[in-house]
């Protein structure tokens, strides 16, 4: 009988893939550009669920979302829904946290959307002027270190 080579590597492997499954609210906020995702984000901070709210419109200019199979009035009005929740909850800091939160996930799918874009190399995509060079995850580090800055200083001046 013919012995295997040690050096062979198995020629079957199993390929998993992992796939987050979301929430109508989550899935419902739109693939914007990176600019104004970046926008919405320091909206969101600053006033929470204004970003959100603003980021509503975008569906209605043709933002695409993850809901396909929703209409582009029910899905505005997720988003107008998701504002609101991001509002009235903010008092007590938990809509505050979330609408920052909310305003990531809108940086994350905007840079992911320009990446997916680059790679099909769409003649017409004007995303590649607008993401940075270096790798979205740094980036996104760096603006979360900033936006936590931001907001810690927003929360202990106003308990000064």
């Amino acid at each position: 009988a013919a012995e295997p080579s040690r050096g062979a590597a198995p020629s079957s492997g199993v390929v998993v893939q992992v796939r987050e499954k979301k929430g109508p609210l989550r899935a419902a906020i739109p693939y914007m550009p990176f600019p104004v995702a970046v926008i919405c984000l320091f909206l969101n901070t600053f006033v929470p669920g204004l970003g959100t709210f603003v980021s509503a419109f975008t569906v209605l200019c043709g933002a695409r979302t993850d809901l396909p199979d929703r209409h582009m009035c029910c899905v505005f009005w997720l988003n107008i829904a998701a504002a609101l929740i991001q509002i009235l909850t903010a008092i007590v800091m938990v809509g505050w946290i979330m609408s920052i939160f909310w305003g990531m996930d809108m940086v994350i799918l905007a840079t992911s959307q320009a990446t997916r874009n680059r790679g099909s190399h769409s003649s017409c995509s004007g995303w590649d002027k607008y993401v940075p060079r270096n790798t979205a995850r740094d980036f996104l580090g760096q603006l979360w270190a900033v936006d936590l800055f931001i907001t810690l200083c927003l929360s202990s001046s106003s308990f000064c």
